[in-house]
């Protein structure tokens, strides 16, 4: 079996029945064994395709199972539920074999975002921004602009709790201080860039005017801290980290075609089986299995209910929209991302519902400002809101129904790339 499939093959494929699916699961999964000349891995999240993912595993191929590792990224904003079963279900199947990712923490101190911008307001009040940018208008580096802090404004700062220590866990608060809050779709809030080198970046530089499409995206991006680096920080970097320490050349995910369109259309690109380089990796090639790949949710639940598949209690929680109809939680992953913000019934419409301690959490520490101000842009008509957005954040909060769930229309962040990249790259120099 070919590892490439063609888009409209993908759609007929998944109107085929369970058994032909499993059949071509076993087909991927021992051919991803094949193909490994050091250690293979499950990347586990502990939701419903990873655990289904790594039974098939498990019941297919015993052997290799026993010997190969699992791999669970833990964010930090996982959501209670599916935290606990997946440590439990780990202990249960992986043993010794299972492992947590782990955070990385700073290497030196440095000063929360709130401070940063003030050091830049007192050296633009001194004439002295010369010092910390480039020619171009851009930050030379976050940390050069730090040093230009006296020591006096570094007491002080301590002193308000403004900065963060050394070997501070590069957490999820950690992340949405210096780079913004996950808010708005991925291809909108990928900018990789610390949220102060973004400001500069707007604030001064020339090349942000060069584009009349990107003007309407940088009005937005004035006015809101948001960004992507949670997800890179938080799950991919950990997760590549410890493949390299555990020598993995194979790594098995429970990815499917169903799940949106890029899927679809990278699996049909790529196939189901695809290589990449690794530098831990330096003889031969490192190997993506994607086995679900033209499976889809029916059919997870179908083989969790006919093989008695444990899952996650997360599923079974559910909440009632103010039209009265109810929804179950149908994906697990960090609590705190709001790509989906502005769409109907978005993740964080149902946490509202469904975790209303984590969702209290996650507003009163930044995300309901930045939900207010987006809510306030305007962007000549692009941003359509339904709501008129008076008052503070809190009030706006406590509203029943709450105001922030009707934020539903996009925000185009397209043609970005070239305009950051560069400062982007850069940014820790």
């Amino acid at each position: 079996m070919s590892s490439f499939i063609g888009f409209k093959e993908i759609i007929e494929e998944q109107k085929k029945p369970l058994p032909y699916k499993i059949e071509r699961a076993v087909y991927a999964i021992r051919k991803g064994f094949s193909l490994s000349k050091h250690h293979t891995a499950l990347a586990f999240s502990g939701g419903k395709d990873s655990t289904v993912l790594w039974h098939l595993i498990r019941t297919y191929c015993p052997e290799q199972a026993e010997s190969m590792h699992v791999i669970f990224g833990n964010t930090g904003v996982e959501y209670p539920e599916s935290l606990q079963f997946a440590r439990e279900l780990g202990n249960k199947w992986g043993g010794d074999h299972f492992h947590e990712t782990k955070l990385l923490r700073t290497e030196q101190k440095g000063l929360k975002y709130a401070a940063q911008r003030e050091v830049l307001e007192w050296l633009r009040s001194e004439g002295r921004l010369s010092e910390v940018l480039k020619a171009d208008g851009k930050l030379k580096s976050t940390q050069c602009l730090e040093r230009s802090a006296t020591p006096q404004m570094w007491e002080d700062f301590e002193k308000r709790g403004l900065v963060w220590p050394k070997n501070t866990p590069m957490s999820y608060w950690w992340c949405t201080d210096q780079y913004g809050f996950p808010i708005l779709g991925k291809a909108t809030s990928k900018l990789d860039a610390r949220r102060i080198n973004i400001d500069c970046f707007l604030e001064f530089s020339k090349s942000s005017s060069e584009k009349d499409e990107l003007h309407e995206y940088y009005d937005v991006l004035r006015q809101c801290k948001f960004s992507q680096h949670c997800c890179k920080l938080l799950k991919k970097e950990p997760s590549e980290r410890m493949q390299a320490e555990l020598d993995v050349d194979v790594i098995f995910k429970g990815l499917m075609a169903s799940e949106s369109q890029m899927r679809k259309m990278n699996f049909s690109t790529r196939g189901y089986i695809f290589e990449s380089h690794r530098a831990h990796i330096t003889d031969g090639s490192f190997y993506h299995v994607n086995p679900l790949q033209i499976w889809t949710d029916e059919d997870i639940w179908e083989y969790i209910r006919t093989y008695d598949v444990p899952y996650s209690p997360l599923y079974d929680v559910s909440w009632t929209d103010k039209a009265g109809v109810e929804h179950k939680i149908q994906r697990n992953g960090c609590w705190g991302c709001a790509t989906g913000i502005l769409y109907k019934d978005n993740q964080i419409t149902m946490i509202r519902h469904t975790h209303p301690q984590l969702h209290a959490t996650l507003m009163k520490k930044g995300m309901g400002d930045e939900l207010l101000k987006l809510a306030k842009t305007k962007n000549n008509g692009r941003l359509n809101l339904t709501a008129v957005f008076e008052g503070s954040a809190q009030e706006l909060l406590e509203r029943r129904p709450c105001a922030f769930d009707d934020l539903d229309e996009r925000v185009d962040g397209s043609g970005i790339d070239e305009e950051h990249d560069a400062e982007i790259k850069n940014e820790e120099e």
